[in-house]
């Protein structure tokens, strides 16, 4: 079997993310105002936000769903990426306004400010640093670290804008998982992405390409018990054509794990009970 073969195609990239909610019109309004989505589509049950008319990130509301029980797996948090200084700089200003920053770190390839939404899902929002500018192990891993983030001269970078701006995307997915080794089997193993980098036992983070991560996978919490009530829904991978898609099929079949035919693509769903909806790129 060749690389491509036993490999996730490197065109991979994560796609929309969907969470259970009990309070539709309150997380909505999360994440237009401080988040700073667009609103592309709301009803009763559902809205749809994103970024230049790209939809990122899918609310669905159950009003009897449990709170996430401290065992569960799921959710670490999502993790938009905007594609300049000024409007991460805009995202600080807007968290600092209208709710409450809980981190702020240089990761060396990246800079980050981390938040909770109002019903207690981990978010992310980051810059990317040129990737010349990476640092690399002698095996080619990247060396992820957590600095501190001078958050007053990045706040001086501000412009005022109360929205993301087009090109931001999803550009990661961190996990709360129960077994490294049964998550690594599942993502790795079978999906086929590449490991990037390791943080001990406790932490891995994957990519399909040379990415720092599209998915990292963390136990820093000791979860124990799979996905069951608000939080994490699904969350999309999207592959550049048919035969991508095959392939990732025919490695989940031949591991046993159950495809289910989906609307544009296959679901899986992971040791915890993550489902992972892999769909081609229109």
């Amino acid at each position: 079997m060749t690389d491509m073969e036993s490999g996730i195609s490197p065109e991979t990239t994560v796609g929309r993310v969907a969470l259970r909610v009990n309070a539709l019109d309150r997380m909505s309004r999360f994440y237009e105002t401080v988040v700073g989505l667009e609103r592309l589509r709301k009803n009763d049950g559902t809205a749809v936000l994103g970024a230049g008319g790209v939809p990122l990130l899918e609310l669905v509301v159950d009003a009897d769903a449990s709170e996430r029980k401290r065992q569960e797996a799921g959710l670490f948090h999502t993790a938009f990426l905007v594609p300049s200084r000024s409007a991460l700089a805009d995202a600080l200003v807007r968290i600092e306004d209208g709710w409450e920053l809980s981190g702020a770190s240089d990761h060396r390839v990246s800079e980050a400010l981390y938040f909770t939404d109002p019903e207690g899902n981990g978010v992310e929002m980051y810059r990317d640093r040129p990737r010349a500018e990476w640092p690399l192990s002698e095996d080619g891993l990247v060396q992820m670290g957590t600095l501190p983030l001078d958050i007053d001269e990045l706040r001086s970078h501000a412009t005022g804008a109360k929205n993301v701006p087009p090109g931001t995307v999803v550009g990661h997915v961190h996990l709360e998982v129960s077994s490294l080794a049964a998550a690594r089997e599942f993502y790795v193993e079978t999906l086929g992405m590449r490991v990037r980098q390791r943080f001990g036992p406790s932490a891995l983070f994957l990519a399909a390409d040379d990415y720092h991560h599209h998915i990292g996978l963390n136990t820093w919490n000791d979860r124990t018990e799979p996905v069951e009530g608000c939080g994490l829904l699904w969350f999309e991978l999207v592959v550049p054509d048919d035969s991508a898609l095959d392939r990732i099929r025919e490695r989940f079949t031949a591991s046993g794990i159950d495809v289910t035919p989906g609307e544009t693509g296959i679901e899986v769903t992971d040791s915890d009970g993550i489902k992972v909806n892999i769909l081609v790129r229109d």
